[in-house]
């Protein structure tokens, strides 16, 4: 993509002296040593990189990244995921969901795991998609990555059951329960139709590209399908504004990003859910 590397370090206000056992960067003169290793590590005469410190102390680390992004006009934020579990994965979590719902900047996660220095390999990406024109703009990435990558793209569906459907929902199905599952299996057949089209015009654009549509609960069926799949890469729509904390309720991201083994790119949607 011929892009400019910009490493970003935000000094905290009140910071642990230390995160998953290592040491925590205090000041913005321990940061800026910091980053000058990283970039020699990184030096590539087709890379360019810069860096760039906050080092007026910052309680709001998300606001601060966010108002950066913005400032530079960057095309992407990138963060390290730990996928350890406990509160930290929850305050990455936090700011990758702050970022997300404060501008428009699409969220890059890796996890920890990935960030041993190994080339990264981008041959299998999977998006899943609910069949709503509104989670689409994570399909036109895709598409562009896919294309700079050669990578094969894998369209992913979870339609709920009767068992893993949202608290509102689940009460429905207690009253009807014949109801709602004529409803879940016409959302099966139209995800099917839904996949098939768009898979068929990816097709036809000279794409590699496969469907699948899943049954149960969400997360679980976007981990499985993860690793189903063989995917490098995870590509997914999540809302801002007042749709976000709804979305982040669910639990569907935090699982995500928790869990998942491959980065996971999150693009922003910025309208309003349609009616369910």
């Amino acid at each position: 993509f011929a892009a400019t590397l910009l490493l970003f370090h935000v000094v905290e206000e009140s910071p642990p002296s230390a995160v998953h056992g290592e040491h925590h960067l205090m000041t913005a003169e321990e940061a800026q040593a910091y980053l000058r290793d990283v970039v020699a590590r990184l030096a590539r005469p087709d890379v360019h990189i810069e860096t760039d410190i906050h080092a007026a102390r910052q309680v709001d680390v998300a606001r601060s990244i966010t108002e950066h992004a913005e400032e530079l006009h960057a095309d992407l934020v990138m963060l390290c995921a730990h996928g350890r579990g406990g509160l930290r994965d929850v305050l990455v979590g936090s700011i990758a969901q702050q970022v997300i719902q404060r501008g428009t900047t699409p969220v890059f996660l890796v996890p920890a795991t990935m960030t041993d220095g190994s080339p990264f390999a981008c041959r299998h990406i999977l998006v899943p998609l609910d069949g709503t024109a509104v989670h689409e703009p994570a399909l036109p990435v895709a598409v562009e990555i896919a294309r700079a990558f050669s990578a094969a793209l894998h369209l992913l569906t979870v339609v709920a059951t009767a068992g893993t459907l949202s608290p509102e929902r689940a009460a429905t199905g207690v009253l009807l329960p014949s109801t709602m599952a004529a409803i879940l299996d016409l959302a099966q057949r139209n995800a099917v139709d839904y996949l098939q089209k768009t898979t068929q015009k990816l097709l036809a654009d000279g794409l590699k590209a496969s469907a699948e549509v899943r049954r149960g609960d969400v997360a679980a069926g976007i981990l499985a399908e993860i690793e189903h799949f063989q995917a490098d890469m995870l590509i997914l729509a999540t809302h801002g504004r007042s749709s976000l904390a709804e979305f982040w309720s669910g639990g569907v991201t935090p699982k995500i990003l928790s869990h998942s083994p491959v980065p996971v790119l999150l693009v922003r949607v910025t309208g309003e859910e349609s009616p369910r």
